[in-house]
């Protein structure tokens, strides 16, 4: 089994992947599919199996239906981040402190960069 069919195996039955008719997953917009991608790679380089993932992304959907998410699958990416972020800093790759830096860089870098251009972190006024 390939690793995406052996994510979606295990996704599935907690959190189906959104997919088109042809059965491949739905991205809306570019980092859901590099959040996917890195799902993926960390999960292949043992950071964590496939059980421990989606008991993380069960436990972020519950807690976000519990704050009142929409639960019409507009947010299941921002779920699957969320659940992402979680295990990296569970696994001590990152410290939340870092990752904060990591995500005010890039939304600075985003508000610096023109229209149509790609968002590049370079692009923030403080790197």
């Amino acid at each position: 089994m390939n690793p995406a069919d052996a994510l979606s195996a295990a996704a599935d039955p907690v959190a189906p992947i959104p997919r088109n008719e042809d059965g491949a997953p739905v991205f809306t917009a570019p980092w859901q599919a590099q959040a996917f991608a890195m799902t993926l790679a960390l999960q292949e380089g043992g950071l964590f199996t496939w059980t421990e993932w989606t008991a993380t992304l069960a436990a972020e959907i519950k807690g976000a239906q519990a704050a009142g998410d929409p639960d019409n699958g507009s947010t299941y990416y921002q779920h699957w981040l969320a659940a992402l972020e979680r295990l990296v800093i569970d696994r001590d790759v990152i410290t939340p402190a870092h990752l904060k830096e990591c995500r005010d860089a890039w939304d600075r870098a985003a508000h610096a960069t023109p229209h149509g251009q790609p968002i590049l972190l370079e692009n923030d006024p403080h790197y």
